[in-house]
């Protein structure tokens, strides 16, 4: 049966992160996932309970959580309630957020946590911009020993031209819509400044081109937020790295939100499967 709990820890920047764990519980220590979701994104989106549930079942704990600046809380953990830090959320509060979940695991005093993970085989999972924010922390931190990552970006900040750039530095502010809620999420000009501000460190292209672990590309052929195009790239940018691209699937791998039924969509099943598949590959290596 699986076990499953939920806390939160204070991150660097003074805001609470919520973290679910789920895992069958055993005699034995398990290899840890953790999962990184994406840009208006959220632990709990779409079939990612059902996702989460699969790895355990399949002898790994996983471990999902919210970004501090997501626009969630806490209290309302799928609803953007908090625009205010979402328009102050920077790459560099998701590293460090990212940071602070996996020091948690490393010093934990619960001892349930501690009976069954094996902090010494931990694999990231990004989604989309977590993608990125998992390939930094991979390539930086000996402690992770394993990268995939889903419909991924290659790079922080090319989504945005320059006359959307200079009209930002300008108005201090942007708006993006989000389709699902119909929201217009402010996002400060702070994000930007904190690219540049960080170049070496938010460097993803050269994260890829120097990662030295396993790492799994996966991406959707017809992804209509970041084109199949990235993955390819990200592929020749890093030779080791293994590469599968699911056919006729999108962005979320035709999952979506809220996901109403206790079955993943068949994309998402295999992109769990060939994901699981490659992991159990390296138990030998």
């Amino acid at each position: 049966m699986i076990k499953k709990e939920e806390f939160t820890i204070l991150g660097k920047h003074s805001k609470r992160i919520l973290i679910d764990i789920r895992f069958e519980e055993s005699h034995s220590k398990k290899p840890l996932i953790i999962f990184c979701h994406g840009f208006k994104g959220f632990k709990d989106f779409g079939c990612f309970n059902l996702i989460a549930d699969f790895f355990a079942m399949n002898g790994f704990v996983f471990l999902k959580f919210n970004f501090s600046h997501n626009g969630t809380t806490p209290e309302f953990p799928i609803d953007f309630v908090d625009l205010k830090a979402f328009s102050k959320n920077t790459f560099m509060i998701e590293l460090d957020d990212l940071e602070c979940v996996i020091d948690n695991i490393y010093n934990s005093k619960n001892e349930l946590l501690n009976k069954n993970i094996d902090a010494q085989n931990i694999t990231l999972i990004g989604h989309s911009r977590g993608g990125g924010i998992a390939l930094l922390k991979a390539f930086d931190d000996r402690r992770i020993k394993n990268l995939i990552t889903w419909a991924s970006v290659n790079k922080f900040g090319n989504f945005w031209s320059d006359e959307v750039i200079l009209k930002w530095k300008n108005e201090g502010i942007r708006y993006e819509l989000n389709g699902r809620t119909k929201q217009n999420m402010p996002m400060s000009y702070r994000i930007y400044e904190d690219l540049e501000e960080n170049t070496l460190k938010l460097d993803i292209p050269f994260a890829i081109k120097n990662l030295q672990k396993p790492y799994l590309i996966v991406h959707g052929e017809n992804d209509e937020t970041i084109k199949v195009g990235i993955a390819l790239e990200i592929k020749n940018w890093n030779n080791n790295a293994e590469l599968i691209i699911i056919n006729g699937t999108n962005h979320t791998f035709d999952g979506k939100h809220p996901w109403e039924t206790s079955q993943m969509p068949k994309k998402t099943l295999e992109l769990v499967t060939k994901s699981l598949l490659f992991l159990n590959s390296l138990k030998n290596i």
